[in-house]
C-alpha cells in the first residue's frame, strides 16, 4: 500500500485547497488578447484547417460564394455587407480557438524561460568521482550529483540524500519542497533547482522528453485531440448542417414557383443563420479552456479525453492517508491504567518519546505539552540518559535515566517487555487497548520500571485525524452521482471506523495493488468511469487502468507515466475539483449548444418574412418584430449571428458555473436559462441592430 503524500503545507508548500491565480493574464475578454489572436485566427481560414469543423467550413464557403457575387455587382451594398458579415463570421470563430490557445501558449512560454542549459556532475561509472557534462549528454540510468545552486539537469529519482528544491519553475510557487530518496517524495523535475544539502539522483528520461518539455506540448493545446462525446457532437452538427443545407437548396425552386426567386446572397445568408453556428464556432474553445482551467489549479492534463473523462466520473477512490486523513497518526488521549494519573502517564510518555523521530512520536510530546502543561525537554538535558531508539525489530522507544526505564510502544512488545521483568499486565490495560483497537485507533503502550518492578502506566491512543471539511465534500460528491470508495492497507476494524468519521460510502481494506486494479476493473464491467489518485510505483497500474488516473507530482516516475494528469502541488484531495471542472466542460457545451439551437427561432421569424413578404404581403405579419426593410432584416440577422460568437467567448473560456446537483435539476435549468435566453437574446439583438441599420444613410 502506498502512503500517499500529505497537503504540502507542513514543508512550505501549497496549502490544501489552493487555487493559484492564473498566471497566463488578462481578463476572460482581455481586448490585448484578442488582438494577439488575430494573425493565429487569420492563419485559421486555411480551408484544410477549416474542413475539421464542418459547421464553419460552410460559413467559408458561403463567405467565398458572396465575395464572388459581390464582386460582380460592386454598387451592391447588400451585397457587400452580408459578405464582410460572413467573413467576420468566420474570423470570430477562429478568434475564440486562437484565444483559447493563446492562453496555453502564454503558460508554455513562461515554461521555456525556466529551460536552460545545465551542466551535470554525473559520476564515473565505477562510482569514484566525477565528471562534468552537458545535460544533454545524459542518459536513462546516469547518476548525478546536485547540491545547493545546482539546477537538476533533467529528471529522475532521488536515490541517495535529501534535500530542499525550488519548484517555482513548474509550480509557480516559490516555496521549497522536500525531496528525498526510498519514499514517495523521490521524484525531481530538470530545471527546477536545489536549495541545500547533497542529493543524488538516476536520470529516468532522455533529454527532451523530460517533464517539462511534455508540459510545454501539452499546455500549447496544439495537438489537442477532440473526446468521444465531442466527436459525437461534432457529427449532430454535421447533420444539422446537412439538413439545413437540403432546405435552403430547395426553397429556391419553390420561391421561384411562388415569383418570389432569391438571390445566392440571400440563400448564404439564410443558411449561415441557420445552421448551428454558434456552438461550431465555440466548441474547440470550450474544449481547450477546459484544460486551460486545470492548468490553472496546477494539473496537466494528458489529453481532452482525460478532462471530459472527469466529467463522467461515477466512482471515486480515494487513498485514505493524506487524502482523507492528514496523513501521519496523532496522539490524541492519554489514557491511563488503573491506579495512575493522566499526568503521570503524559510525562512518562513524553520522555519515552524524546528519541522517536516519527511524526507519531513528536505528536505525543506536543500532547503532552498542550495538555498537560508539561515541558518539552531535550536530549541534551538528560546527559545521563541511555535513548533507546525505535526499531523494526523492538516496536518500543524508551529511556533508561537515574535508575527508571521507561517504554512505549506496540501493546505486544511491550507487554513482553514487562513480563520479561516479571512485571503483572492489569487486564484493564489489555481492555482499553482492545477497546481502542476496536474503535480504529492504534494504542501503544507506556510501561516503566524501577523501584516498585515493571509496569504498564497506560494507553496512548493514536488516531488518524479526517482533515476538516471531507464529510461536507463527500456529501457534495453524493449530490452529484458520484460513489467514494476509501482505500487502505488498514486493518477492516480501523478502515471501517475511518470510513464512518469521513462520510464515504464504502472501503477497501489491507488493500494490495491487486485489489485496485481488481476493483477498478469491477467498477468498469458495470459501465461506470472511474477516477484515482496515487504516487506510489505500486500504484501505477491501477492509475493506468483508471479513466481519469491523477499522479502526485512528488511520486514516482512509474506513477506519473501511468496517469493521464498529473497534480503539480501533489494535494490529493484536488481529485475532487478535477471532477468538477469536467463536469463544468460538458455543462458548458451543452447550455451552449442549447443556446445555439435556440437562437434558430429568432432568426427564422427575421429572414422568412422578409424573404417573402414583397411577393406575398400576407407574410408580412410573421415579422413580429416589426423590422424596417427585407433587408435590413437579413441583415441583422447575419449581424447578430457573428457578434454573438465574440459576446459568448467569455462564457465558454470561463465555463458555466456548476452546481451539485441532480441531472434531471441541471437539464431543467439547463432549458430556462440557455433554452429560453437564446429564444430571446436574438429578437432583442436583432431588433437592435436593425434599428441601427435603418439609421444609416442610403442603406436604411
Amino acid at each position: 500500500m502506498s502512503t500517499i503524500t500529505p497537503p504540502r503545507a507542513p514543508h512550505g508548500d501549497l496549502p490544501t485547497g489552493h487555487k493559484p491565480a492564473d498566471r497566463v493574464g488578462g481578463g476572460l475578454f482581455d481586448p490585448g488578447a484578442l488582438v494577439r489572436s488575430l494573425p493565429d485566427a487569420l492563419r485559421k481560414l486555411d480551408p484544410r484547417v477549416m474542413v475539421k469543423s464542418p459547421v464553419m467550413f460552410v460559413v467559408l464557403v458561403g463567405s467565398v460564394v458572396t465575395t464572388l457575387l459581390a464582386l460582380k455587382d460592386p454598387t451592391d451594398w447588400f451585397g457587400w455587407a452580408i459578405t464582410a458579415w460572413l467573413w467576420l463570421t468566420t474570423i470570430f470563430a477562429n478568434l475564440a480557438e486562437a484565444v483559447a490557445e493563446g492562453r496555453g501558449k502564454a503558460q508554455a512560454d513562461t515554461l521555456r524561460k525556466a529551460k536552460t542549459d545545465s551542466v551535470a556532475r554525473r559520476l564515473t561509472k565505477d562510482g569514484t568521482g566525477e565528471e562534468q557534462v552537458p545535460g544533454t549528454d545524459l542518459r536513462i540510468g546516469d547518476l548525478v550529483v546536485c547540491e545547493a545552486g545546482d539546477v537538476i539537469p533533467g529528471d529522475g529519482d532521488v536515490v541517495e540524500g535529501v534535500a530542499s528544491v525550488d519548484e517555482s519553475a513548474i509550480t509557480g510557487e516559490s516555496a521549497p519542497v522536500i525531496r528525498e530518496s526510498g519514499g514517495d517524495r523521490s521524484a525531481v523535475t530538470g530545471g527546477t533547482k536545489v536549495l541545500s544539502d547533497r542529493i543524488v539522483v538516476k536520470i529516468t528520461t532522455k533529454p527532451g522528453e523530460t517533464f517539462i518539455d511534455r508540459m510545454i506540448a501539452l499546455v500549447e493545446g496544439a495537438a489537442r485531440q477532440k473526446t468521444p462525446n465531442e466527436i459525437a457532437l461534432n457529427i449532430l452538427l454535421a447533420s444539422l448542417t446537412i439538413v439545413f443545407l437540403l432546405a435552403v437548396v430547395t426553397l429556391q425552386p419553390f420561391a421561384i414557383y411562388a415569383g418570389a426567386e432569391q438571390s445566392m446572397i440571400v440563400l448564404a445568408a439564410l443558411l449561415v443563420c441557420l445552421i448551428p453556428t454558434t456552438i461550431g464556432a465555440l466548441l474547440s474553445a470550450i474544449g481547450i479552456a477546459g484544460m486551460d482551467r486545470l492548468v490553472q489549479r496546477n494539473v496537466l492534463a494528458m489529453s481532452g479525453r482525460a478532462v471530459e473523462a472527469a466529467g463522467d466520473v461515477s466512482t471515486l477512490l480515494l487513498d485514505k492517508t493524506g487524502t482523507i486523513t492528514l496523513g501521519n497518526r496523532q496522539a490524541s488521549e492519554f489514557v491511563p491504567a488503573e491506579g495512575v494519573t493522566e499526568a503521570e502517564l503524559a510525562d512518562a510518555a513524553q520522555l519515552s518519546s524524546l528519541a522517536d523521530e516519527t511524526p507519531e512520536g513528536r505528536s505525543i510530546v506536543v500532547l503532552a505539552k498542550e495538555k498537560y502543561g508539561l515541558r518539552e525537554r531535550h536530549q541534551g538535558e538528560l546527559a545521563q540518559a541511555e535513548w533507546i531508539g525505535f526499531t523494526a525489530q523492538t516496536r518500543m522507544s524508551g529511556v533508561d535515566v537515574d535508575g527508571r526505564k521507561t517504554r512505549k510502544g506496540a501493546a505486544g512488545s511491550v507487554t513482553a517487555w514487562v513480563r520479561e521483568r516479571g512485571g503483572h499486565v492489569a487486564e484493564d490495560a489489555e481492555l482499553l487497548t482492545r477497546r481502542i483497537s476496536e474503535a480504529g485507533g492504534t494504542p501503544l503502550l507506556v510501561a516503566v520500571e524501577d523501584g516498585r518492578g515493571a509496569r504498564i502506566l497506560g494507553v496512548v491512543h493514536l488516531k488518524d485525524v479526517v482533515k476538516d471539511g471531507m464529510r461536507e465534500r463527500f456529501e457534495e460528491l453524493r449530490r452529484m452521482g458520484i460513489r467514494t470508495v476509501m482505500i487502505t492497507g488498514d486493518n477492516p476494524l480501523t478502515a471501517k471506523a475511518i470510513a464512518e468519521e469521513a462520510g464515504v460510502d464504502d472501503f477497501l481494506a489491507e488493500a494490495t495493488p491487486e485489489d485496485k486494479m481488481a476493483l477498478i476493473k469491477r467498477e468498469q464491467a458495470g459501465g461506470k468511469l472511474v477516477a484515482m489518485t496515487g504516487d506510489g510505483t505500486n500504484d501505477a497500474p491501477a492509475l493506468a487502468q483508471a479513466d481519469v488516473g491523477v499522479a502526485m507530482n512528488t511520486g514516482t516516475s512509474a506513477a506519473k507515466e501511468a496517469g493521464n494528469m498529473v497534480d503539480l502541488d501533489s494535494n490529493p484531495t484536488k481529485l475532487i475539483e478535477i471532477v468538477e471542472i469536467g463536469k463544468q466542460l460538458l455543462i458548458t457545451r451543452g447550455a451552449l449548444t442549447t443556446f445555439s439551437i435556440a437562437n434558430d427561432v429568432a432568426k427564422y421569424f427575421a429572414i422568412i418574412p422578409a424573404m417573402f413578404a414583397v411577393a406575398h404581403p400576407g407574410l408580412d405579419r410573421l415579422n413580429i418584430m416589426g423590422l424596417h426593410s427585407p433587408q435590413s432584416a437579413i441583415l441583422s440577422a447575419v449581424v447578430f449571428n457573428a457578434l454573438v460568437i465574440i459576446a459568448l467567448v467569455p462564457l465558454a473560456l470561463k465555463g458555466v458555473r456548476y452546481r451539485p446537483t441532480s441531472a434531471d435539476t441541471m437539464l431543467r435549468r439547463n432549458l430556462a436559462v440557455y433554452g429560453l435566453g437564446g429564444l430571446v437574446a436574438p429578437f432583442i439583438g436583432i431588433k437592435l441592430i436593425d434599428l441601427v441599420i435603418s439609421l444609416i444613410p442610403g442603406i436604411g
